[in-house]
């Protein structure tokens, strides 16, 4: 039998492989700029590996096992044999949008062309590099850090494309950005995905991102996300995850946050194999506001894991974490939170919530928060709790006429309502509480607005 530490020696070695075999397609396919980071970053994976669960990060992540199997990969932008208006319905078809699709990690030709307001761009990462040269070289690559998480690294090894958008100083966008991901393959496939916000002084604008498989078959995704925030900016930031259960998905989401400037984020997991959310937030100057909630509900083998790290670096600042799992059958889920106060970054108020409900004995959830603070005059707490549904509020349910599976898709609502709510876009937080209710009752299918119906 192959132990762990061979198995990441080998899953090290055929990624490194693949890198050495494409390298000239990955620098032809790519701009100047995004190939500046290659080599550190291929110095940085080859020191990293793919985390393995000593690394306290990951300790309840076995992402070896969900990296191992045979996987293709698209170098090359794949034109789409099928028009996709026609095999996929939005998960929030009445959401009044800018829309941008991403096939396979690669930014749609096909991508209509709405009207922005002026100044603001929304174009693929390859022509962002070329058309907006010194605000993407002074942006990209700057807040993901690839010489402490292999996974960041791999994923700036091999970025080729993905969104950028960019919003100039004192625009307000007022219609949301919605980023539309879509795997689709007939083979199993390794995506990668690499996207830039930016989003300067007095801006401010709405993004939702969407995560969508269109094949019963199994996708691996790295993904990483950088956030700019410039002073007195604010960005809100909402995230549906609904793809099929053999999909790995990683996500890295990378915000640095300026003087006064304000972040909202929501994660919604609905559904997927294993689903691995990176969130930092640095504040980065004073006065700063970051707001991150997570939701998540998994069941049969479903693994769902989220890590958090506010980092404090400047003084007066505010954070708020909300994370909230339901865990049915053999599903298993993990948080690890962090907080950290440098010692200059005084008068900061900061907390820190994960609470999650196991609804069999089988299921497992890990949950692990934490604070660091070096700093003497700050308001700082966190808590989590692990349990089953309120039996008392069961009873007073069953007392009153409501049937027990009723009454617990009604407690597991309430529970879940908490973060839904917090969704500033009325028609998307109507559309997510369907959905969540649908999921909670178990009628979320697998690929659940996909036309083609491969599987």
């Amino acid at each position: 039998m192959t132990n762990d530490s061979t198995l990441a020696t080998e899953l090290k070695r055929d990624l490194i492989s693949l890198f050495r075999q494409n390298n000239g397609i990955l620098e032809t396919g790519s701009g100047r700029i995004l190939n500046l980071y290659r080599e550190q970053a291929f110095h940085d994976f080859d020191r990293l590996g793919i985390p393995s669960t000593k690394n306290e990060a990951y300790r309840y992540t076995p992402l070896e096992k969900y990296f191992q199997g045979n996987y293709d990969v698209e170098l090359n932008a794949n034109p789409f044999k099928y028009d996709i208006e026609s095999i996929f319905k939005c998960d929030v078809p009445d959401l009044d949008t800018h829309v941008v699709l991403v096939l396979n990690g690669f930014y749609y030709n096909g991508n209509p062309a709405g009207t922005l307001p002026d100044g603001v761009a929304v174009c693929s990462l390859k022509e962002a590099s070329l058309r907006f040269p010194d605000v993407f070289h002074k942006h990209y690559s700057h807040y993901a850090d690839t010489s402490t998480d292999g996974l960041v690294a791999l994923n700036t090894l091999f970025a080729q494309d993905g969104v950028f958008v960019y919003i100039p100083r004192d625009t307000v966008m007022e219609k949301p950005l919605q980023v539309i991901n879509l795997s689709h393959s007939l083979k199993n496939l390794r995506i990668t995905r690499r996207n830039l916000i930016v989003a300067e002084q007095n801006s401010s604008a709405s993004i939702v991102v969407c995560d969508h498989t269109l094949c019963n078959k199994s996708y691996l995704t790295n993904s990483l996300t950088e956030v700019f925030i410039g002073e007195n900016a604010g960005i809100a930031f909402d995230r549906l995850q609904n793809e099929n259960s053999k999909s790995t998905q990683i996500n890295n989401l990378f915000v640095h946050q300026l003087q006064s400037s304000r972040f909202n984020g929501n994660s919604i997991s609905l559904h997927g194999g294993l689903i691995r959310n990176n969130f930092y937030i640095r504040q980065n100057g004073p006065d700063c506001d970051s707001n991150l909630n997570g939701l998540f509900l998994c069941d049969d083998s479903q693994h769902v894991a989220n890590f958090v790290l506010v980092d404090h670096a400047s003084p007066r600042g505010t954070s708020n974490q909300l994370f909230k799992g339901i865990l049915d059958n053999d599903a298993t889920g993990a948080f690890n939170g962090k907080i950290l106060v440098r010692k200059d970054a005084q008068k900061i108020q900061a907390y820190q919530k994960n609470n999650n409900l196991l609804l069999s004995s089988a299921a497992r959830m890990n949950t692990k928060p934490h604070l660091e603070i070096y700093a003497d005059d700050v308001k700082c707490s966190h808590g989590a709790t692990v349990g089953q549904l309120n039996t008392e509020a069961m009873f007073y349910l069953r007392s009153r006429g409501i049937g027990e599976k009723e009454a617990r898709h009604l407690l597991m609502y309430a529970f879940a309502n908490e973060i839904v709510s917090r969704i500033s876009i009325p028609i998307l937080k109507e559309r997510i509480i369907e959905l969540v209710e649908k999921r909670l009752r178990g009628e979320l299918s697998l690929c659940n607005d996909c036309n083609i119906h491969c599987g």
